[in-house]
């Protein structure tokens, strides 16, 4: 269930990356990544034989067909790629990617990586009208690589309550981070999301990273930039808000991690489910606890 323990070099890797200028290099991503170059089509052509992206499940297949890096990578899917299970008793994953952490929020603090912990307070702010809601609960992060699909949808249905949007700095959060980082999580700028979900809560959270430009939400659009110094709640409890299981909720610009969270008692992780496993959007990654 715990991941090992960062080496000298990943712990090396993460000291050099606090001098970085992170907001000043994703303000730069961003512009250049929303830019009609000539090399757009050399440069999409490059990123996918790297990293391995496979295009057979796009809506748009034929790269010379996307006039900017930004929107080959918050590409659509086809319908019908990622299937999902209506059952109630199904819980979906939010997102492609890899597990990178599960298990149950001991008391107020959610595991991070071997040794390193964070606390509702610090990831979900005392702004949150609905923190209380998850202590105890459950909660499972999913880190989401350069190659993966980059738009993040909902694990189950309910309505929209409140969403805050959290500064901070924007760590990079690729596998070695979170065993080298403290906090990393709670330090980095990130969009909570809470929902109401029949008898329970879900708060589903997209942390920002190093070159995640943006972070844009379906009922909000864009939320940042700007990068601001101060957090911003958005109380949605009179708008009537509701999403289906696998409607979608927001895209990253530029990669990241979700963090998905439960009220107590309400889900339990599939047994088969481990650190580092793959994941699609849709793919069932819990069940549903009996009320």
């Amino acid at each position: 269930m715990e991941s090992t323990l960062a080496t000298p070099w990943e712990k090396l890797k993460s000291l050099i990356f606090h001098c970085f200028p992170h907001h000043l290099l994703s303000r730069t991503t961003f512009w250049l990544t929303r830019q009609r170059l000539p090399f757009v089509g050399a440069l999409i052509k490059a990123f996918i034989s790297t990293f391995k992206v496979d295009m057979k499940d796009a809506v748009v297949d034929d790269i010379s067909q996307y006039p900017t890096f930004n929107e080959f990578f918050t590409r659509e899917l086809k319908p019908g790629t990622r299937p999902i299970n209506k059952s109630t008793e199904c819980i979906a994953s939010p997102c492609d990617g890899k597990i990178s952490m599960f298990g149950d929020i001991d008391q107020h603090t959610l595991l991070q990586a071997k040794g390193k912990t964070f606390t509702l307070n610090e990831f979900l702010t005392p702004n949150c009208k609905y923190l209380e809601q998850f202590i105890g609960g459950s909660f499972y992060t999913i880190y989401l690589s350069p190659r993966d699909y980059h738009r993040v949808h909902s694990a189950y249905a309910g309505q929209l309550l409140e969403m805050i949007y959290v500064p901070g700095r924007l760590f990079s959060v690729a596998p070695y981070a979170p065993k080298a980082i403290e906090k990393l999580y709670a330090r980095n700028e990130r969009v909570v999301s809470i929902f109401k979900v029949d008898s329970g809560y879900m708060a589903i959270t997209m942390v920002g990273a190093v070159n995640v430009a943006a972070i844009e939400m379906t009922w909000e659009g864009l939320v940042t930039p700007p990068h601001l110094n101060t957090s911003v709640h958005y109380d949605y409890g009179d708008r009537s808000i509701s999403l289906q299981k696998g409607e979608q909720i927001g895209t990253f610009n530029m990669g990241s991690t979700v963090v998905m969270m439960f009220s107590k008692n309400y889900a339990q992780a599939l047994k088969q489910l481990h650190i580092d496993q793959p994941i699609k959007m849709g793919e069932t990654i819990a069940k549903r606890t009996k009320a």
